[in-house]
C-alpha cells in the first residue's frame, strides 16, 4: 500500500468518515421521528472527537443532532473548544465539585442521586447560569440511576428542586442486554421505565414536556428505540456490531509496515519466554506494532492473524510492546516496507474489529478504546487505497 499521508509512519489507524456516515443513517432508518444523540465519549471510541463531530454534523446539517453524548465533563469542555454550541448531554454521574465546570461549559447532567442534583443546583446559583438535567432510572443496570421501583417518592423530591436556573429536562433508563438474541430482559426494563415514569409528577404548566429515552445503538436498530423521544447510538456508528443481526461499515483499519523479513531455520524460537519455535524452514515478518500500541498481547494464543499481500498469515510468539511477528512463508514478495492489516480489509479478505475482540474474550469497544497514542489517525471520506 502506497500512501503519502502514512509514508512516514511505523503503524496507524484509518477512520472511514464516509461508513461512519452511513452507519448513522441505519440508525436514523431504524428510529425514524426520535431525536439522536450520538456518543462521542472516550474521544470518539478512540477515533478522534474533532473529526467524528465534524462528520456527524455534516450528516445533520444544517442544525446538528439533538444532543453530543458524553460521559465526563471534560470531554464536554473538550467539544466546547471544538466549536460545538449545542446540547451536550453527560450520560454518567459527574465527581463532586465538577458541577460548576459543567454549570460554565453549559454542559446538560444526568442526575442518579438529590444530593447530586443539589450541588447542580447551587452550580447554577453560584454561576449565575440557567442549567438542566436527565434523570437517569436504574431499570437493573445497577451502576447509575434513581431506583425505578421508588419513583413515586424521588420523583416529587426532583419535581421541589427544579425551578427557574434549573430546568428537569428528561428521563432516561440505560440498558444492559439489548445486544443479546433474547429481547425478554430488555422489554422487561421498558416496562419498568414506563412504570416509573408514569409514578413521576407531571411538569409544570407551560413548561416544556420532559423527553424520555433508553435505547443505545443495539435497541434502536433492533426496536426503533421502543418509539421514546431520542436514541443515543454508540459503538454501532464505529463499525462493532450491535447484536448479531446488525451490519454495520466497517469504520477502523489499523495497518503497520513490515520493518524485517528472515528466512528463520528449523527449531528457530522468537519472542520472550520463545514459545514458538519453527517446525521447518519458515519465513517471518516483523510487524512496527505491539501492545504498547493497543495490539492485545493475548492475541498471541488466540489465534491472532494479520493479512498481508490479501493473505491471513499467523501471528507467532508473544507479542512485543513495540512489534510483533508473523509467519509468512508461502506468501512470495514480502519485504520491508509492506502494509500489513490487523483490522480492516486487504484485497478479498477482511479481519473486522469484532473478530479481534472474540478472539480476545473481549468487546469491540475495548480494542477501539484501546488503540494507543502513537498510532496516528488517518482520515477518509471513504474507503482508502488496498493494500
Amino acid at each position: 500500500m502506497s500512501d503519502p499521508s502514512t509514508a512516514v509512519s511505523r503503524a496507524w489507524v484509518e477512520v472511514d468518515l464516509g461508513a461512519l456516515g452511513e452507519n448513522l443513517r441505519q440508525v436514523r432508518n431504524a428510529a425514524p421521528g426520535a431525536g439522536v444523540v450520538p456518543m462521542l465519549k472516550a474521544d470518539a471510541y478512540g477515533l478522534g472527537a474533532a473529526q467524528v463531530l465534524r462528520a456527524v454534523l455534516a450528516e445533520f446539517a444544517p442544525d446538528g443532532p439533538w444532543a453530543i453524548g458524553v460521559a465526563a465533563v471534560s470531554e464536554g469542555e473538550a467539544l466546547r473548544a471544538l466549536g460545538w454550541a449545542g446540547r451536550v448531554l453527560v450520560c454518567a454521574p459527574v465527581a463532586p465539585g465538577e458541577e460548576r465546570r459543567a454549570a460554565l461549559a453549559g454542559l446538560t447532567l444526568s442526575i442518579s442521586a438529590l444530593d447530586a442534583l443539589d450541588r447542580w443546583a447551587a452550580a447554577a446559583r453560584d454561576t449565575g447560569r440557567s442549567v438542566s438535567f436527565h434523570t437517569e432510572i436504574d431499570t437493573g443496570m445497577g451502576r447509575a440511576g434513581l431506583p425505578a421501583g421508588a419513583a413515586g417518592e424521588w420523583g416529587p423530591a426532583v419535581a421541589e428542586r427544579s425551578g427557574d436556573l434549573i430546568a428537569w429536562e428528561g428521563c432516561f433508563t440505560h440498558f444492559h442486554s439489548a445486544d443479546e438474541p433474547d429481547l425478554g430482559p430488555t422489554e422487561a426494563q421498558v416496562r419498568l421505565f414506563r412504570a416509573a415514569l408514569a409514578e413521576l409528577p407531571p411538569e409544570p404548566e407551560g413548561a416544556p414536556r420532559r423527553v424520555v429515552h433508553c435505547a443505545n445503538s443495539a435497541a434502536a436498530l433492533r426496536r426503533g428505540g421502543f418509539g421514546m423521544d431520542l436514541v443515543r447510538p454508540g459503538i454501532f456508528l464505529y463499525g462493532g456490531q450491535a447484536g448479531v443481526e446488525t451490519h454495520p461499515a466497517p469504520v477502523a483499519s489499523v495497518r503497520a509496515r513490515v520493518v524485517r523479513v528472515a528466512d528463520a531455520p528449523p527449531g528457530a524460537t522468537v519472542g520472550y519466554g520463545a514459545t514458538y519455535r519453527s517446525r521447518g524452514p519458515e519465513r517471518w515478518a516483523t510487524l512496527a506494532i505491539g501492545y504498547g500500541d493497543g495490539l492485545r498481547r493475548a492475541l498471541a494464543t488466540a489465534g491472532g492473524e494479520a493479512l498481508l499481500h490479501g493473505r491471513r498469515v499467523p501471528v507467532i510468539g508473544r507479542i512485543s510492546m513495540d512489534v510483533t511477528v508473523v509467519d509468512v512463508t508461502g506468501v512470495p514478495g514480502v519485504s520491508a516496507g509492506d502494509v500489513a492489516t490487523l483490522v480492516g480489509r486487504d484485497g478479498d479478505d477482511e479481519i473486522r474489529v469484532d473478530e479481534v475482540a472474540a478472539r480476545v474474550g473481549t468487546i469491540s469497544y475495548e480494542i477501539l478504546t484501546g488503540l494507543g497514542p502513537r498510532l496516528p489517525r488517518v482520515y477518509r471520506d471513504g474507503p482508502g487505497p488496498k493494500p
